[in-house]
């Protein structure tokens, strides 16, 4: 008896492996819209006229008040149940969003802060 012997070849399947693209992922930075707005100043007859003789007629000469207005003056214009000055701000010179962080301030300083945070916005 003859032994035939079979050569099985056997095929080596090599899968070659996708490469993988290297995503570069670049961050991307969103700024904010810088809207440079222009000051407001009112006229005579929609200026703010405080109760101790002083007129304001826009958001800087309120800014440069109050930091020498006396405590009372501010109180009765800014009290509890009222804020005269935010009202005057978003009506007359139109900047809802400085009248909100008035009306948000609980002291004079505060205030003052408020307006100067807003006052960078603007084209001055």
């Amino acid at each position: 008896m003859s032994t035939t012997a079979t050569k099985v070849s056997t095929k080596k399947v090599v899968k070659k492996a996708a490469a993988k693209k290297a995503v570069s992922v670049s961050k991307v930075t969103v700024k904010k819209k810088s809207t440079v707005k222009t000051l407001v100043v009112s006229d005579n007859s929609h200026s703010f006229w405080s109760s101790d003789g002083q007129i304001f007629n826009s958001l800087t000469a309120l800014h440069d008040a109050l930091k020498k207005m006396d405590k009372s003056v501010y109180l009765h214009h800014a009290g509890k149940d009222k804020n005269d000055f935010a009202e005057w701000v978003e009506v007359v010179l139109g900047d809802a969003a400085c009248a909100a962080d008035l009306r948000k301030a609980k002291t004079q300083s505060g205030a003052r802060s408020a307006i100067a945070k807003h006052l960078k916005t603007y084209k001055i």
